[in-house]
């Protein structure tokens, strides 16, 4: 494995202050290795145990079709068996002290940190990452478990003194884990979100089942291992593989599990909010993707605005939660900033994401190819393409990112896509901008482009979406950071408005318990 950089040295989705010269030769070398190692198979991890499962599925890599490996499905027996050795574990891992369960998670990060290169050439090649944003995945990662033991060492553990109504009553608050999370992570961000999702469960003392997207799978055995190296007791994370509506399903179904944390579509988030909850209701923390639009104001940075939507829209293949999927122009600078943006877009380069020159990889898999191609048919129906609107050549899954001119009540203003295709339309107003972003079902992030202050303010007061951004140059409506922006989702983008990278994020896996003593 590479050595790793200082611990000053990093890289996220908006700046870097990486030795970049020493950054992509240590990259470099972790692709090698990661290639030179491609197509073994891998076990499950049951109680500390390594599971090999019998129906094993081959992951294949989005850029080149190359095997990279093989992980098992877990059946019906062994999704029972992680579930209940969670159980039992959970009792040991709840009673042990706050501090002591934060020691073992922020070793967990640093380890993650000290491995970052060996892990973000596996998201590279496993979900087509251009190396700048799999680091940066990869770093979030750790800063997202160190950034949630933060919230609760500053809350002293979440034990709070009440007031008394005699003068003989002592009476605390206490915060107290659930019992056993299921964990189901998205393909998108495949160590951030599964770090952060499960390393906020753990640290609130419960024990947690986790099955990492299907297109993931290594991806996520490193979390594991990480977590096992710092020191994690067996069983209180395990760790399952296979597809969603078999394995996941199962898995959130089980009577054992105490509540769920997903990231994913809208449609499976619903499912397991409406029926995960049987005897009683249970916690279900989701965040269910986006319509992320932006307005860009006769007043805008047009340079400024261009870049900000165009990241935001191509980065990471359109793949992303947060990506900003429509724009609203001002009718006095449509043409201007189209042209820019157009433009800008046409640079791209696309191609093999391990790459130092690619900017846009391919898309996850063929559904992905085929969804695309059907938005640029949609878009020909009463619109126009403005760029972009084809499948590329070679033997992955790659799309030119396209850019569509299209009517307001077109359906793609309106429909999450998860690819890299962008509408554009013309409006009069500030108010209309507003009007037409609010009536998607989606409210999860949005960005506007302004020299005026009041329009921020209206603009963010107006908008029904959990995440604003206001002349954001390195991404309109994408790039949130542990501490920095949190990542909460509105109407159809989550379930609880309290979101990821927040400080409200970590109290959310542990329930509180009212302790009075007559003293």
């Amino acid at each position: 494995m590479p050595a790793a950089s200082p611990a000053s040295s990093k890289i996220t989705y908006t700046a870097a202050t990486a030795d970049m010269a020493a950054f992509h030769k240590a990259y470099d070398a972790a692709v090698a290795a990661a290639r030179a190692n491609a197509g073994k198979t891998y076990a499950m991890r049951i109680d500390g145990k390594a599971v090999a499962g019998k129906a094993l599925t081959d992951k294949l890599s989005p850029i080149d079709g190359r095997l990279l490996s093989r992980f098992p499905s877990a059946s019906p027996a062994e999704l029972d068996a992680a579930v209940k050795g969670a159980k039992r574990a959970q009792k040991g891992w709840g009673a042990l002290a706050w501090r002591e369960r934060l020691r073992i998670l922020r070793r967990a990060a640093a380890l993650i940190r000290e491995r970052k290169y060996e892990i973000a050439a596996i998201v590279s090649l496993e979900v087509g990452k251009n190396r700048m944003e799999a680091m940066g995945d990869t770093e979030e990662a750790a800063d997202l478990i160190d950034y949630y033991a933060k919230q609760i060492e500053d809350n002293d553990g979440y034990s709070k003194p009440l007031g008394k109504l005699l003068p003989n009553e002592n009476t605390r608050s206490v915060l107290r884990p659930y019992g056993v999370f299921a964990c189901i992570a998205p393909f998108n961000f495949p160590i951030s979100l599964s770090a952060g999702m499960g390393g906020a469960a753990l640290l609130g003392g419960n024990a947690v089942v986790y099955k990492p997207s299907l297109e993931c799978p290594l991806t996520g055995l490193m979390l594991w291992e990480c977590l096992k190296d710092a020191g994690l007791p067996d069983g209180v994370f395990q760790f399952v593989t296979g597809d969603g509506p078999k394995v996941g399903e199962a898995l959130w179904r089980h009577p054992l599990v105490d509540g769920v944390v997903f990231t994913g579509s809208r449609e499976v988030g619903l499912k397991v909010l409406k029926e995960f909850p049987t005897r009683y209701a249970k916690p279900v923390l989701m965040e269910l993707g986006g319509k992320n639009p932006t307005y860009v104001a006769e007043t805008a940075n047009l340079d400024e605005a261009s870049d900000g939507v165009m990241k935001s829209a191509f980065g990471l293949q359109g793949q992303k939660c947060s990506a900003c999927s429509r724009v609203y122009v001002h009718e006095k600078v449509y043409d201007a900033f189209v042209k820019q943006l157009v433009s800008k877009t046409e640079k791209l380069v696309v191609g093999d994401p391990v790459k130092q020159e690619v900017y846009m990889g391919p898309v996850i898999h063929e559904r992905s190819v085929k969804t695309y191609l059907g938005a640029v048919a949609s878009a020909k129906k009463g619109g126009r393409i403005l760029t972009g609107g084809k499948r590329l050549p070679g033997k992955g899954h790659f799309v030119a990112p396209t850019i569509a001119e299209l009517p307001l009540d077109h359906e793609l203003f309106f429909r999450e896509l998860f690819v890299p295709f962008l509408a554009v339309g013309k409006v009069k107003s500030l108010e209309a901008a507003i009007a037409e972003s609010n009536k998607a079902d989606y409210g999860l992030t949005a960005g506007i482009f302004t020299a005026k202050r009041e329009e921020i303010e209206k603009y963010f007061d107006e908008m029904e979406t959990g995440v604003v951004y206001a002349n954001r140059k390195t991404g309109a409506t994408t790039g949130a950071w542990p501490g920095v922006q949190a990542f909460c989702g509105w109407k159809g983008s989550g379930s609880t408005g309290k979101g990821g990278c927040g400080p409200y994020y970590a109290a959310q896996f542990m329930r509180e318990q009212s302790r009075t003593i007559m003293e």
